[in-house]
């Protein structure tokens, strides 16, 4: 599950201002209120990062600008970690992790503000995109997790890291094989993609490019289905920013994946008929599908609500945010809506830099 730099690498820390940090984590942390108005069902009673206000946005990952060029910048994020020690001034902070070798620390700096230390400590460093990595603070020599960022994971012998992972990752996170060929399935049926000519154009345009094409096509798309990277997008935004819908898709994929089986004789889930998941979906619609465990999970309608949502943003979002593999659901648009002339209406590469698209001035 997580990515591991080989030991030749040196980590390579990115020198940002004190502002440009201040002026993406204070927003967030900088609120005296100690209520749970931030817990969605995510947060254990009396978990502190309840009352942080998007607290998964920490640590903060953002685009990477080496200074030379959107190619040579593209395959990176920088990943800024944020200790916040206003409580308990610390003298000495420091984060240790899998994105740098053996794991050697990483000290961070102090925060200043008009003069006057904020209290907060921060370090950017340069991380791959498509990675997931474990980490931890040292504070004045004594380890522990990130008091904000709800993401977590437990390693095998037991313990438990704090956890992140950088754009286009396509490492499962939240959702088990099982539950991604059920998910899978169901987005089918809530795409465009799944029409006879659309698959043909999903499959014409990245089947027609040898190799280099399609790494040059499509950067950081190591695989592209036909739902152009939807599930990856779902398991990611569950592993993350909503991630108090987990439980949603955990229970809800279990209850299809069951009446799916029990409706065509035992046969897997995966390779059940088309028209299975067809007649499910619109029963779904109507609160009344046969079988449905409404014990465990009263209403399939907001379930299908939700995930409707979920699927088509995977579908077309920006392909930084793990869907929209290789900007593919938008080549789609642009094939779709022309004008008399046959110019596309959707002309997204102009939008967008190297190596996507051909914008100059924006890198993001």
């Amino acid at each position: 599950m997580v990515n591991h730099p080989g030991a030749a690498v040196k980590v390579q820390i990115i020198e940002k201002d004190d502002q440009y940090v201040l002026n993406h984590c204070t927003k967030y942390l900088a609120r005296d209120n100690e209520d749970p108005r931030h817990d969605f069902g995510q947060y254990e009673p009396d978990d502190a990062r309840a009352a942080v206000c998007e607290a998964w946005r920490f640590p903060l990952v953002d685009t990477h600008w080496d200074g030379a060029s959107a190619e040579t910048s593209f395959p990176f994020n920088d990943v800024t970690f944020v200790y916040d020690g206003r409580r308990t001034a610390p003298r000495e902070v420091e984060v240790v992790g899998t994105f740098a070798p053996l794991h050697s620390p990483v000290p961070l700096r102090p925060l200043m503000f008009a003069g006057e230390p904020t209290g907060l400590f921060a370090t950017t460093v340069r991380v791959p995109k498509g990675q997931v990595h474990l980490y931890k603070f040292a504070v004045d020599g004594t380890y522990g997790l990130d008091s904000v960022n709800p993401q977590r994971a437990v390693v095998d012998n037991g313990e438990t890291w704090s956890r992140f992972f950088t754009d286009a990752c396509t490492v499962p996170l939240a959702l088990d094989r099982a539950e991604r060929e059920v998910l899978g399935r169901l987005v089918g049926h809530l795409l465009p993609f799944r029409l006879d000519e659309n698959r043909r154009f999903i499959r014409g345009v990245y089947e027609s490019l040898d190799r280099a094409g399609r790494s040059e096509e499509f950067p950081l798309s190591y695989q592209l289905d036909e739902e152009v990277g939807t599930v990856n997008y779902i398991d990611k935004i569950i592993s993350r920013e909503e991630q108090h819908n987990a439980d949603d898709y955990h229970t809800c994929l279990r209850i299809i994946g069951d009446l799916v089986r029990a409706r065509c004789g035992g046969l897997d889930p995966g390779v059940a008929p088309p028209e299975v998941y067809a007649d499910l979906y619109a029963q779904m619609e109507t609160e009344k599908a046969p079988g449905w465990d409404y014990g465990r999970y009263g209403s399939p309608r907001y379930f299908l609500l939700l995930l409707r949502r979920h699927a088509m943003t995977g579908a077309f979002v920006h392909p930084r945010h793990h869907g929209n593999s290789g900007a593919a659901g938008w080549m789609y648009l642009e094939s779709r809506f022309r004008d008399s002339a046959g110019a596309t209406l959707f002309d997204w590469r102009r939008a967008l830099e190297a190596p996507l698209g051909h914008n100059t001035e924006y890198r993001g």
